[in-house]
């Protein structure tokens, strides 16, 4: 019971956090300049320079939007999916075992994700992906699939030591 209070805290912290941060404008929570201070020397950049991702009808790539902008992509689509892999799992461990937790989960989440992108459509500077919701939803995925086989294995185990 306590597992799964601290589970429903942490999961309205982090909506409460997403709430905040998509309200934001662009400008408010740029990258670049902390991004510049901190690797004025461009680490990886040859490494960097190699990849070019699809994304929204274009290729994002160093040589498109620079090293500190392309960097800056790459950090805003890892938050996308960590913070809803983050959100999906600690929907999972609050909902009761008696339900479909896993189907539950990713359901609210690819609902929040959408939401999210539509608050955003509401933030001047900020742009709505559906791109961006499926990013978020590959997070869920994989968090609800990696949690459901530890679940799995916790209980496997669970019953061949009760034999």
């Amino acid at each position: 019971m306590k597992k799964k209070m601290i589970s429903l805290l942490l999961l309205i912290a982090l909506l409460g956090i997403l709430f905040i941060s998509s309200g934001q404008t662009y400008e408010q929570q740029s990258l670049v300049p902390t991004l510049q201070k901190w690797l004025p020397h461009q680490p990886l950049e040859n490494l960097l320079a190699t990849l070019k991702i699809p994304y929204w009808g274009i290729i994002v790539s160093v040589e498109e939007r620079g090293y500190y902008y392309f960097l800056e992509f790459l950090i805003r689509k890892s938050a996308h999916f960590f913070t809803f892999a983050f959100i999906a799992t600690t929907m999972y461990i609050a909902l009761p075992k008696k339900y479909p937790r896993a189907i539950i989960a990713a359901v609210c989440s690819l609902i929040i994700a959408i939401l999210d992108e539509y608050y955003q459509s509401l933030t001047g500077g900020r742009t709505h992906l559906a791109a961006d919701v499926g990013i978020d939803f590959a997070g869920v995925c994989s968090a609800l699939l990696i949690a459901s086989f530890v679940n799995y294995l916790r209980d496997k185990r669970r019953h061949s030591i009760s034999r």
